[in-house]
C-alpha cells in the first residue's frame, strides 16, 4: 500500500508495507500554505496505512513462529566473538586479580569450595554449604564474604553497583560471569549432601509455592506448568526436573539483549519479584539463596552454558 500527499514544496510519502512507514520530507509539515489541514490529511492516512498494516498481520500464516526467531538470534550471537556477555567475563578475570582493600590483597586467594583460588567446576556446584561461615551460599554472597574477610573491603559500593545499567558496570556480575564461564561444558551437579543444604532446598521450594502480595502470585504462577507464555516468551516450567530446568541452570549469567546488561541468578529472581508486584528482596539474601538451591535440585545434570544469551 503506498499513498502521496503533496501541498508546495511539502511532499510526504508513507510506504506501508510490512508495518512501515518511510517518509521522505522536503519541508517541515505545516510551516505555512495551509499546514495545519494538511496536517490532518497526513494523519488520516497514516491511520489508514497502520490499519492496513495490521490487517497484514493478523492475515500471516500459521506457521511464523516468533519464538523460532528469537532462538536464531540468539543462536546467530552465541560464540565468544560474538556475545557481548564476555565484556562481563574480561572485566570479572582483572577484578579476581585486583589487590583492593583494607588488606590491599585480591580474590586469588578467596575458596568458593574447591580449596583458595581454584576457579575451574565451581560454579558447578553452587549454592553449597561452607563451614567457616556456617551457612549455604551461593557465589555472590561468598564473594561478598571473600570480599569481606580475606580483602578488608567495604562493600557498600559493590552493592549499591549489584545491578548494572548503561554507564554503570557492576562489579558483582562482572565476577559471576567471569568465574561462571570457568565452568562452560562441565555438568551442573546440586550439592544436597549436607542437611543444611537439603534445609536450603525445602524452604526455596515453600517459597516457590507461596501466593502472596497484591496479585496473589507465586512462583508457580508462572512456571508452575507446561505451554505458559508471556507474549512472545515461552516460560520454562520450573515445578519438576527436567531438560527445561537443566537449561534455566545451565545458562545463568546471562547477557539480557533487552537490557544490554549481563545478569545473574540473583537479578533474574529480583526481577521476577519486581514483576509480581512483591517487595524486593535484599540482595544475596538466605531466601534468593533457597531459591537457587532449589532450582539447582531441579536443573541437576545440566551442561553449563555462560555467559549464555537471553531475550
Amino acid at each position: 500500500m503506498r499513498r502521496y500527499v503533496q501541498h508546495s514544496e511539502h511532499i510526504l510519502i508513507f510506504e506501508c508495507d510490512n508495518v512501515k512507514l518511510l517518509f521522505a520530507v522536503a519541508a517541515e509539515i505545516g510551516a505555512a500554505q495551509g499546514g495545519g489541514t494538511e496536517l490532518l490529511n497526513l494523519l488520516r492516512i497514516m491511520v489508514l496505512c497502520l490499519l492496513g498494516s495490521a490487517a497484514n498481520l493478523r492475515a500471516q500464516p500459521a506457521d511464523v513462529d516468533g519464538e523460532k526467531e528469537i532462538e536464531r538470534y540468539r543462536a546467530m550471537i552465541n560464540d565468544p566473538m560474538a556475545n557481548p556477555g564476555y565484556l562481563a567475563v574480561d572485566r570479572g578475570e582483572v577484578l579476581w586479580a585486583m589487590a583492593r582493600g583494607g588488606k590491599n590483597v585480591s580474590l586469588e586467594k578467596c575458596d568458593l569450595g574447591a580449596g583458595p583460588g581454584v576457579l575451574d567446576g565451581v560454579a558447578a556446584h553452587l549454592p553449597r554449604y561452607f563451614a567457616d561461615a556456617d551457612q549455604v551460599m551461593d557465589l555472590e554472597q561468598r564473594l561478598l564474604h571473600c570480599m569481606r574477610t580475606l580483602q578488608g573491603l567495604d562493600t557498600k559500593d559493590v552493592i549499591a553497583r549489584r545491578f548494572g545499567s548503561p554507564g554503570k558496570t557492576s562489579d558483582m556480575e562482572d565476577l559471576v560471569a567471569f568465574i561462571g564461564n570457568k565452568s562452560l561444558g562441565m555438568k551442573y551437579q546440586a550439592s544436597l549432601s549436607h542437611p543444611k543444604e537439603r534445609e536450603m532446598a525445602n524452604i526455596g521450594e515453600a517459597m516457590f509455592y507461596r501466593r502472596s502480595a497484591i496479585n496473589d502470585f507465586a512462583c508457580a504462577t508462572c512456571h508452575g506448568d507446561d505451554g505458559r507464555r508471556i507474549r512472545l516468551q515461552a516460560l520454562p516450567d520450573l515445578s519438576k526436573p527436567g531438560a527445561t530446568a537443566r537449561e534455566v541452570m545451565a545458562s545463568w549469567p546471562a547477557y539480557r539483549v533487552s537490557q544490554s546488561q549481563t545478569r545473574t541468578m540473583q537479578h533474574r529472581l529480583w526481577d521476577c519479584y519486581r514483576q509480581m508486584r512483591m517487595p524486593a528482596p535484599d540482595y544475596a539474601s538466605e531466601g534468593i539463596t533457597a531459591l537457587t538451591m532449589y532450582l539447582a535440585k531441579l536443573g541437576d545434570g545440566a551442561t553449563i552454558n555462560v555467559p549464555s544469551i537471553k531475550r
